[in-house]
């Protein structure tokens, strides 16, 4: 096949669109305009109320979200004696027998932290010959996720 006859072959396939898009005219915009106009357009769908959600209404919906999925995965616990800010020149002076004061009264509760959330308060006891802590007040869980926000 020559130069000449794929020339010939595009003027061809060329007059072939033009005709195909002239007879399409400007319908095809249109078509497309009123389908974005009723994308837009707000529909009259009524919003469902919303409930609290209880465990014993997760548990009568089907469908509902198994939270023993979740039960055995591992957190960090720990407790906080009480904290400071020091310098790096005077973390760079300490040794052994060194004294950090920190910002708690001898005898206050210890913080309870769960992943770093404060979620309890309690006090240091001895049980079996280790160290353990007993809760002597447990922050509810609304007022934890107020201090999330």
């Amino acid at each position: 096949m020559s130069d000449d006859d794929n020339d010939v072959n595009q003027d061809e396939m060329a007059d072939e669109w033009a005709a195909a898009m002239s007879e399409q005219g400007d319908d095809g915009q249109d078509d497309i305009d009123a389908m974005l106009e009723q994308a837009n357009a707000e529909p009259d769908v009524k919003k469902a109320p919303m409930t609290e959600f209880s465990a014993s209404s997760a548990a009568a919906v089907e469908g509902a979200p198994d939270l023993d999925v979740i039960m055995d995965i591992p957190i960090k616990i720990s407790m906080e004696v009480g904290n400071t800010e020091i310098s790096i020149r005077n973390l760079l002076q300490l040794n052994q027998g060194s004294v950090i004061e920190l910002d708690r009264l001898a005898g206050e509760p210890l913080d309870v932290l769960v992943n770093g959330t404060l979620i309890a308060h309690g006090e240091v006891v001895v049980v079996n010959e280790k160290f353990g802590i007993r809760m002597t007040d447990v922050i509810s869980p609304s007022e934890r996720i107020k201090k999330l926000r």
